[in-house]
């Protein structure tokens, strides 16, 4: 049993060396993808339109229930889980992972800024009912104004005419499909926080991206990968968003004395919101790098 157990260790072992690089390298190659990339951004986008819907579902039921609307906590916390998946991860062995560097954490500060401060705006929209109405109107607009980021920024590789167009296409029939709708009354918070919330989300996706491009010109030793800028700057968020909830007006001692902590349901609903969400931004971050990040 023993020998079986090393046995089947060892194979694992070659096999995360072997097959996994081998696989992951002709996966993530442009050349092999580029033919499918427009279908495979279109499934993309609707795989995340499905997620988001039914993290808003729950959303929408753990709010109002439990009387739980700390945006603030909740992306510290979201923030923490996405951390500890990647080292869990990378304890496994699927993702190389180096250890955090200050240099690299300084050159991703700003996206970090922008992307807490869009982490927040976004909570606090969800969690208040009252303020949902511009926010999702403004979301198809996102790759859009990351488009024009990133062609304002020079990038050695914005994306593709084709995918372009699409953005552009399904982007603005979102948008007046949405409007066409009908808004409920927005609060006048919102005509603020709706635009700065996809300027900074964008902002922060396009700082990322010439990130990555610099980084390629290091020797390979020396590169950090998406996986290194991902978790360097979910670092320097668990920082910023940990000083802002030690500021804030809802503390600690009132967010963890909630008695919604003493039902299992809570528990649920919470772990389901905070994996939604870690999913759904680890999606958008892949997705953007892809899209923006200069061609091997």
């Amino acid at each position: 049993m023993e020998y079986g157990f090393k046995r089947n260790f060892t194979c694992l072992r070659r096999w995360r060396r072997g097959w996994c690089p081998s696989a992951k390298k002709s996966l993530l190659s442009n050349h092999a993808l580029k033919p499918l990339v427009p279908t495979l951004f279109l499934l993309v986008l609707v795989i995340y339109g499905l997620g988001d819907k039914l993290r808003n579902f729950v959303l929408d039921i753990f709010v109002p229930q439990y009387h739980y609307p700390y945006a603030v906590a909740l992306s510290l916390a979201q923030v923490l889980i996405s951390i500890l998946f990647l080292k869990l991860l990378h304890v496994l062995g699927l993702v190389p992972l180096k250890p955090y560097s200050r240099s690299l954490g300084e050159r991703v500060l700003v996206p970090s800024i922008c992307s807490s401060t869009h982490a927040v705006l976004s909570m606090w929209a969800k969690a208040g009912s009252s303020y949902a109405g511009l926010f999702p109107l403004m979301l198809p607009l996102l790759p859009m104004v990351t488009m024009g980021f990133s062609f304002s920024q020079k990038l050695s590789s914005s994306p593709s005419m084709e995918i372009s167009v699409l953005m552009s296409i399904l982007g603005g029939t979102s948008f007046v499909i949405t409007a066409s709708q009908g808004l409920p009354s927005v609060d006048l918070l919102e005509y603020m926080y709706a635009p700065l919330d996809v300027i900074l989300h964008s902002l922060s996706l396009t700082w990322l991206a010439k990130v990555s491009e610099a980084e390629r010109h290091h020797s390979p030793d020396a590169q950090a990968s998406i996986f290194d800028i991902y978790y360097t700057q979910l670092v320097n968020q668990s920082w910023l968003l940990g000083l802002l909830w030690l500021l804030h007006p809802d503390s600690p001692w009132q967010v963890l004395t909630h008695s919604g902590w003493q039902s299992l349901l809570f528990h649920g609903y919470l772990h389901a919101i905070l994996l939604l969400g870690m999913a759904l931004n680890f999606l958008v971050g892949l997705i953007e790098h892809r899209l923006l990040a200069p061609e091997d």
